[in-house]
């Protein structure tokens, strides 16, 4: 992997892998503050100030009492212990804490590169992409946690579903890149450009929907499958209900769509199956992308028919990464 390549090389590629384990990370973390309750927990930005945790009682006192103040605390949590709320503290302070280290990662090892390496300085600008990107992450998150601080006891879905498409746009910039680095072989007889285009527009929508699932507890409602409690649609909504924008606020017209959208990228995969075949591609790409769906669909209908087990509903948002790389791996061996 790294043997008898140019060191400059060698130090990218060691630092795009890095980069990756520390976005998968952070995503893994950040789906586990918000199915914990924990997102709302710290109440300022806190940039600099924030780096360390509270150290003694009377900072914990400070921040218990800031948290008292949103409307989360007031109207669900009036009974927490200070115990308790450092539990959800410290989630949010991990999930802060690596998106710093993330930040000063992105950038210092790149002006190292930069200026060590200032024959081959254009190779190295496209890296600052992922810097500039996760800066516009940081910011944000903050503007995510500002909308459950006043008048809601919840972060808006919508903005939940931006924090998370930036982290995956920035973990497919930096996968995109390793594929780049290792001059990955492309596919000698191309797989349709617009039905790969497709599909990776129906992949992208159903990871937004399942942020706003996320967003709006939907995996609460209809704990059934593949019935939504004995029917195909759910019986609190309209049909018309069903192309109303305003509907996309409504937890179980989401969770419709998500499960509709879920057989669709199956139906899907038999297509991409097909091209594979029909065009005798080497089927290796292929097989792990469809393990990928595979896993993913299980891990879906655990996390509902059990109500939203953390453990399933987090495996089931790192199955989404696993999912999205398999298939950019594909996307990117079809690319002239």
């Amino acid at each position: 992997m790294f043997v008898n390549i140019e060191p400059s090389k060698k130090y990218i590629r060691i630092w795009l892998f890095l980069m990756l384990s520390l976005i998968v990370l952070i995503i893994t973390v950040g789906g586990l503050t918000r199915l914990t309750d924990s997102g709302l927990s710290i109440t300022e930005w806190e940039l600099f100030k924030g780096i360390l945790p509270p150290l003694n009682n009377k900072e914990w006192v400070f921040y218990f009492d800031q948290y008292k103040q949103i409307p989360e605390f007031k109207e669900i949590n009036f009974n927490m212990s200070i115990s308790e709320f450092k539990t959800i503290y410290y989630w949010e302070y991990i999930h802060r804490l690596l998106a710093r280290l993330i930040g000063l990662f992105s950038i210092i090892p790149l002006i190292y590169f930069y200026f060590k390496n200032k024959n081959i300085i254009y190779e190295y600008l496209k890296y600052f992409i992922i810097f500039i990107l996760i800066s516009c992450q940081g910011f944000i998150g903050w503007y995510m946690v500002k909308s459950g601080l006043i008048n809601n006891t919840d972060v808006s879905h919508y903005r939940l579903a931006l924090h998370l498409s930036v982290a995956l746009i920035i973990l497919s910039l930096i996968f995109w890149f390793i594929l780049e680095n290792f001059n990955v072989d492309k596919f000698d007889k191309p797989i349709s450009p617009k039905f790969l285009n497709f599909f990776l527009l129906v992949l992208i929508i159903q990871i937004i929907l399942g942020a706003f699932l996320a967003g709006l507890n939907g995996g609460l409602l209809y704990n059934s499958w593949p019935d939504m409690n004995g029917k195909f649609l759910p019986d609190d909504i309209l049909k018309k209900d069903l192309y109303n924008f305003r509907s996309l606020g409504n937890a179980s017209i989401i969770q419709f769509y998500h499960r509709l959208t879920g057989y669709i990228i199956v139906i899907l995969l038999f297509f991409l199956n097909y091209f594979f075949y029909d065009l005798k591609i080497k089927f290796h790409p292929a097989i792990f992308f469809n393990f990928a769906i595979l896993f993913q669909v299980i891990l879906g209908i655990l996390t509902l028919i059990t109500g939203v087990k953390i453990y399933y509903a987090s495996l089931h948002q790192l199955g989404s990464v696993i999912v999205l790389t398999s298939f950019l791996y594909i996307y990117y061996k079809n690319t002239n």
